[in-house]
């Protein structure tokens, strides 16, 4: 059985600067087996977003774990990058919401599976949608990344340091909801692009500061960039946020045989988990929802949830801890997503809308 924990220190209780009075690619891999071979399994492609050098950076990291656990995989030519330009990737200048939210950087990559033109995809778990389309698998979480979120700045060593006017540049409402909460005289403004897009725009001034996921700037090799790294009750990361997932076609044996041997089952869990919490909430890019389950010092799972308004005048959050199992994980999300649901309201997602 799980139970409520004690909140650790919460957004809440965190101290919050004055208001100021006059200013308030993911990679996606999929295989085609044998298409220019003809021998099966031979030549299986892998597709990464087009102009995301992280979503290729993931793309190679999956490709590599394959060749190291799959000798015929190893082959040369065994496995081919290929290119699929999404919706997302080519409106940059709205915020998610406006154009539709996450599924934008999916819907392509998903009909190419579904059309048997891809076989494998490799996707950024927070930016999935909670549900997978019918005749899709996800079978394989690999070993997650840092979940924290990295304060990149020319002129400031962290977010309190900012003076008051400052803008903070962000394409994500759980950032934007928090941010300001903590520092009202902060302005967020919607700040889209790949990773050396945003440091592009800040070096020439666009804003005064971003925030972009560690992961990310990990797996990029750019972890330097990072001003400073953000603590998980001062920025509570988004769903999944630093792990990789890896879907099939739920009737493809051969691919899910590969994939399962890849699988990471804690970092499976904790991202179900996760979901679990997001899915009861109905989570859209207009809901500022933040969420992170992990295995704690006694092996159990320690799981903490946030819903919150963009403008972080509202903020509600719970925390929950029990077995790390499945049922148990799944049970846990579920619950504390209602918990947070009934606090909140129906009024407060009415207005989200």
């Amino acid at each position: 059985m799980h139970h409520r924990a004690p909140l650790p220190p919460r957004l809440a209780d965190l101290p919050r600067a004055p208001a100021a009075a006059a200013v308030p690619r993911r990679a996606r891999c999929r295989r085609r087996g044998g298409r220019r071979s003809g021998q099966g399994l031979t030549h299986p492609d892998w597709d990464a977003w087009e102009d995301s050098p992280l979503a290729l950076a993931q793309a190679h990291e999956t490709r590599e774990k394959l060749k190291a656990a799959h000798s015929e995989l190893a082959e040369e030519g065994a496995i081919e990058i290929v290119i699929i330009k999404t919706t997302g990737d080519m409106i940059l200048d709205k915020p998610l919401a406006d154009i539709g939210g996450k599924g934008l950087f999916t819907k392509e990559i998903d009909d190419a599976l579904l059309q048997g033109r891809i076989d494998i995809a490799v996707h950024s778990m927070k930016d999935v949608p909670t549900y997978l389309p019918e005749g899709t698998i996800l079978p394989c979480n690999l070993p997650r990344e840092d979940v924290r979120d990295a304060f990149i700045c020319l002129t400031a060593n962290s977010l309190a340091e900012l003076p008051a006017g400052s803008v903070v540049g962000s394409a994500s409402l759980r950032r934007q909801s928090q941010i300001l909460y903590r520092y009202p005289s902060l302005k967020v403004v919607n700040f889209r692009g790949n990773v050396q897009t945003r440091l592009r725009k800040l070096k020439e001034g666009d804003v005064s500061a971003t925030l972009l996921a560690l992961a990310g700037l990990r797996r990029l090799k750019m972890a330097e960039n990072a001003t400073a790294v953000l603590s998980v009750e001062e920025m509570l990361p988004a769903v999944a946020q630093g792990a990789i997932g890896i879907a099939c076609r739920s009737n493809d044996d051969k691919m899910m045989e590969y994939l399962s041997s890849l699988n990471h089952e804690d970092t499976r869990l904790a991202v179900t988990c996760e979901r679990e919490f997001l899915a009861v909430l109905d989570g859209n890019c207009r809901t500022p929802i933040a969420a992170y389950a992990y295995r704690d010092k006694d092996g159990n799972c320690s799981f903490r949830g946030l819903l919150s308004s963009p403008d972080g005048s509202k903020v509600f959050e719970t925390a929950r801890s029990g077995p790390y199992s499945f049922d148990d994980m799944v049970e846990m999300g579920k619950d504390a997503g209602h918990e947070l649901k009934a606090k909140a309201g129906p009024g407060f997602f009415d207005s989200l809308q």
